[in-house]
């Protein structure tokens, strides 16, 4: 059975240094957003809280970018 974290690392090897580029600067915008201090290079000192903050609210609002391009 393939593990799901070396799909991930294989999948993020695959994508062109310009998504990788916009995906950082979604990142550092949407932590920035929401008040955590993120680094570029190592962000260890981050809570799973925080960390996983920046995330919930990209996905946030990626769904919301989608939805409004449907209407």
């Amino acid at each position: 059975m393939a593990n799901s974290n070396s799909n991930y690392s294989s999948n993020k090897s695959n994508l062109s240094a310009s998504a990788k580029e916009a995906l950082n600067k979604f990142k550092m915008e949407t932590a920035r957003e929401i008040g955590v201090n993120l680094n570029e290079g190592y962000n260890g000192d981050l809570t799973s809280k925080q960390a996983g903050s920046i995330g919930g609210q990209m996905v946030k609002k990626l769904v919301q970018q989608a939805e409004n391009n449907l209407k």
